[in-house]
């Protein structure tokens, strides 16, 4: 089996980063290569076209390698609800829940799973890029590791160790790294790459050396901190890099998202944060909420939990506050069930029942056992529009808007990813800055959404191949 485990230091090193550059670099050389991760923690996912549910960063990397996303790339997804309590997708499907006691102990069948999933895929393509998840040097989780080492161990892969210079204590975190795991896993340890530097590499060089004299593993390269990139990220609300550079127009239409406790599939908002001239926040800060041109309610795993929250925050007044004031307000899935007249949930929150929503639509939400995971399409006012459905909730609506419903100024859907659809997405933002009073108008002109993903996808592979020794790291794969 031909492979490499991209692992970091530390969460949000550039794992994902790394193997969405060498998928796209190496499948742009001609290289049969496909991403791969073995349990992904995340609330942000997609659904792919066979029907199944995987992270929204290897949708992303099976994208960036030229690949059909499916639940082989990611076979093991654990979605967090609360701080103990994680919802299990396996093989693109629900199956059950897993409790935090049950984290080192009780995850032999999924690991097993993720396994037979790499065979799978190995079995397909020439190489196969995996991304491990937190940092090996977890110790106390190494018994049951089967996304780091474990994965590496079990497929004789090497390892590439990837580390974020602009935290700080990049160099000690790679030979901390290095001296904390086993003996036989440090062999699997191969190289080393520094990213987000920002300056000249040389002065960096003294250190790395040191690093490899100690430890030696070479490195495999430097990469500078690249502006106007950002991906799918996994755990955060991120929009900002999105804003074109040249982002200079005077009429501006300012965008407010709710940073949820539980908030899932953040990547809803970032086609709101690429339009020109559209400035997106996310915030609990009531003011910027009150006084912000459009109010977004994001997805939640965690509905009613979030329904709580958002009373106790003193957001929900605001929410009802715009509405009686006509000031745009749009929920996604979870905070379009949050407007709705009363939740009724025995799965998600188990023992919450029927509660009061907002009663801002004229909606009920009754949550199911079964999950709804979907592709749907649609139009509005002759624009074409599609998304995706991941959801328990069902919601009684009558389908004035794609995949929900409107009253005046509050807008509510089901349907992740519609925002992406970029006729459907202009035409709606003007409509919410003419409620708003806001002078702002879409520039037709602009790049498609979707070109800029690719193009930062393309950037991303620029970047590695300029800076990163891509013909070591690939000859690794084949010994």
């Amino acid at each position: 089996m031909s492979g490499l485990l991209v692992t970091g230091t530390s969460s949000d090193a550039g794992k994902s980063l790394v193997v969405t550059a060498l998928c796209r670099l190496w499948a742009r050389q001609g290289v049969r290569v496909a991403p791969f991760k073995a349990q992904n923690m995340s609330n942000n996912s997609m659904v792919c076209r066979d029907g199944s549910e995987i992270g929204r960063a290897q949708w992303l990397q099976s994208v960036a390698a030229g690949v059909e996303p499916s639940s082989v790339h990611n076979p093991v997804l654990l979605k967090p609800g609360s701080d103990r309590r994680a919802f299990v997708v396996l093989r693109g499907q629900p199956a059950g829940q897993l409790v935090a006691g049950e984290y080192a102990t009780g995850r032999r069948h999924l690991a097993e799973a993720a396994f037979e999933a790499f065979e799978e895929l190995s079995a397909s393509v020439d190489v196969v890029v995996a991304e491990g998840a937190g940092s090996p040097a977890e110790i106390n989780l190494r018994s049951g590791d089967y996304v780091n080492l474990g994965l590496a161990q079990r497929f004789s892969l090497p390892a590439l160790l990837v580390a974020d210079i602009d935290r700080g204590g990049a160099l000690a975190a790679l030979y901390g790294t290095w001296g904390l795991v086993s003996t036989d896993d440090r062999a699997l340890l191969r190289a080393y790459v520094i990213n987000k530097f920002r300056g000249d590499a040389s002065v960096l060089m003294p250190g790395l050396d040191v690093v490899t004299e100690r430890t030696g593993m070479p490195c495999a390269g430097v990469l500078p901190w690249l502006d106007g990139v950002w991906l799918d990220s996994e755990d955060a609300l991120s929009v900002g890099r999105w804003r074109p550079s040249s982002d200079s127009r005077a009429d501006r239409l300012s965008v407010a998202v709710v940073r949820f406790p539980r908030t899932s599939n953040a990547t809803d908002v970032d086609a709101l944060a690429a339009e020109p001239g559209v400035d997106v926040r996310v915030t609990t800060d009531l003011d910027v909420c009150r006084e912000a041109d459009l109010l977004v309610l994001p997805g939640s795993r965690a509905t009613v939990s979030d329904l709580e929250w958002l009373r106790a925050s003193g957001l929900a007044e605001v929410v009802a506050w715009r509405a009686e004031r006509s000031r745009p307000v749009l929920g996604i899935c979870g905070g379009y069930e949050m407007l709705a007249d009363w939740i009724d949930d025995p799965v998600e929150s188990e023992s919450a029942g029927r509660v009061d929503g907002l009663g801002l639509l004229p909606t009920t939400v009754t949550f199911a056992a079964e999950k709804v995971l979907a592709r749907p399409t649609g139009q509005w006012r002759g624009h074409a529009v599609e998304g995706y459905e991941i959801h328990h909730g069902v919601v009684d609506d009558d389908g004035a808007f794609p995949g929900g419903t409107s009253a005046g100024s509050v807008w509510g859907t089901i349907w992740h990813g519609t925002l992406e659809c970029d006729e459907f997405r202009r035409a709606w933002l003007t409509e919410v800055a003419a409620t708003a009073g806001s002078s702002w108008v879409p520039d037709t002109e602009a790049p498609r959404f979707a070109d800029r993903r690719e193009a930062m996808i393309d950037a991303l592979a620029d970047a590695v191949e300029e800076h990163v020794d891509h013909k070591s790291l690939l000859e690794l794969t084949r010994q």
